[in-house]
């Protein structure tokens, strides 16, 4: 029997497991397809305070994101980096002044440490304003930070499986039911076999599918409490030089990030937010979306694009608590627990939520079970790194010079990629390897060999998708025929 069955392997069902498991609880994770496969990919990328929600007066849920922003920093620091966002002063939209004020607010709410406070930036002065139309003078800029998404949620799950967890991919819940005060759990996997877990209790983590599983738990139909809200992001070449970021204010009131993507080579220009009715597994951009995101861009931008600048384009749906506001891009961001005793068998269902606060919506989770599980020990993941984030001060610079001479013999643009995405663990994925022959076969894009056993024997990946989409980029980087070749050599089992 498990002391806690999580289902839903995004963000907040990685990380419930990482703490829950820490705390000494037996767990069991239980995803229907990989890892971060939907909402939880298909982020804007960033842990931020979410500057536009002063606007909704949510100044709790900023403060929160905001102290979150720098222990994540300190905790990954080789998938998660600063970054400066340049603010574009646009009188159609919002005075200077307000914007001033946004920004005095969004330095001081979160006690910042590390990251750089707001500046002013003026034309002729700053090239960052270079890449703008004419007419915009002014700027502010002001301190963030970019996450690899999904890597974030993989490593959480790893490090849940380092203290012990059981996490299952391809493996759904069909079937939630108590008997005697234990939960039964009825899970298929890989659509194929059929087995039954026992747990006492149960975190209803499945993001856009959170009322379907709550709807299992308490047999009848669960709408009441998701609303869902699609994003969508466009990738082109890249728009600008340097490592900052944009944003621009829409006239429409909504906001949109401009990014430099895949080191740089891209730029990544999200998001969209239209209420969303369907099946989120299919959920994909509009014709309308990419327009949309298209002028946005060009109203800013000297450079301007049309869709088929478009490379790349991804989607996501957002299970946000339906707080009835009556513009999608108004909804709460923050996250709300719906907890049941049951008969005497916990189930606590998740609403809503972002990345950035997925660590502290973790602790409180476990809060809610701590009747349930008197023994458990303390809350444990706020000084921890995560696998990989173990980096003397969180200085990824320094970090990357005394890689340089360790592993000298790697190409300077393999190894690079490399530390970004496995930290300290690089040595993990190279072990006894010299050269870069010693990688093994080079599938294209700098994907060896020993990268790919690594990542479908420690990080549960499974597929091409699993690998090029997910825990790497690097389908941008290489060729149809290149990815074929992953794909099969995955599926006759060579890869393994």
């Amino acid at each position: 029997m498990y002391d806690l069955l999580v289902i839903g392997g995004g963000i907040n069902g990685a990380g419930i497991a990482r703490d829950a498991a820490g705390r000494g609880l037996k767990v069991l994770l239980c995803e229907k397809d990989d890892l971060a496969s939907h909402t939880s990919s298909a982020s804007t990328k960033l842990i931020h305070g979410g500057l536009r929600y002063l606007e909704y007066y949510d100044f709790a849920l900023v403060r929160k994101a905001l102290i979150e922003r720098e222990v994540l920093l300190r905790s990954a620091p080789h998938i998660i980096w600063p970054m400066r966002f340049v603010l574009p002063q646009n009188r159609k939209v919002r005075s200077p002044l307000l914007v001033r004020l946004g920004l005095f607010l969004y330095d001081h709410l979160g006690g910042r440490e590390i990251l750089p406070a707001t500046k002013v930036l003026k034309r002729g002065e700053s090239d960052r304003l270079d890449p703008l139309n004419a007419r915009f003078s002014k700027a502010f800029e002001y301190s963030d930070c970019w996450v690899e998404d999904s890597r974030l949620v993989v490593l959480n799950a790893v490090d849940a499986a380092e203290h012990g967890a059981t996490i299952l991919t391809r493996t759904a819940c069909t079937d939630l039911a108590i008997d005697d005060g234990v939960w039964n759990a009825t899970l298929l996997s890989d659509g194929q076999s059929t087995s039954t877990v026992q747990a006492r209790a149960v975190v209803n983590a499945a993001g856009p599918w959170v009322d379907n599983v709550a709807g299992l738990a308490n047999g009848r139909s669960n709408s009441e409490h998701v609303r869902l809200v699609k994003g969508s992001h466009i990738i082109t070449k890249a728009l600008f030089p340097g490592d900052h970021s944009y944003f621009f204010q829409n006239e429409d009131g909504r906001i949109i990030f401009a990014i430099p993507y895949e080191n740089s080579d891209f730029t990544l220009i999200g998001t969209t937010d239209e209420s969303f009715e369907g099946d989120p597994q299919s959920v994909h951009i509009s014709d309308e979306e990419v327009g949309y995101l298209c002028d946005s861009a060009n109203t800013y931008f000297d450079q301007q694009i049309s869709p088929s600048d478009v490379v790349a384009t991804y989607s996501g749906v957002r299970p946000l608590y339906d707080d009835k506001a009556s513009e999608a891009s108004a909804v709460t961001r923050d996250y709300v627990l719906s907890t049941s005793h049951d008969r005497g068998a916990p189930i606590v269902s998740v609403y809503g939520g972002k990345i950035t606060t997925y660590r502290k919506l973790a602790e409180d989770v476990l809060s809610e079970l701590t009747e349930t599980f008197e023994n458990m020990a303390d809350p444990w993941t706020k000084s921890c790194p995560l696998p990989g984030g173990a980096i003397l001060d969180a200085d990824f610079e320094a970090f990357i010079i005394q890689q340089a001479d360790t592993l000298s013999w790697m190409e300077a643009d393999t190894r690079y990629r490399l530390l970004r995405a496995y930290g300290t663990r690089i040595h993990d994925l190279v072990g006894d390897a010299r050269s870069m022959a010693d990688l093994g076969h080079h599938y294209g894009g700098g994907l060896y060999q020993a990268e790919v056993d690594y990542l479908t024997q420690t990080e549960f990946a499974r597929t091409a998708d699993d690998i090029l989409l997910r825990r790497s980029k690097l389908y941008l980087h290489m060729t149809a025929d290149e990815q074929a070749d992953l794909k099969d050599k995955l599926e006759l089992g060579k890869v393994a």
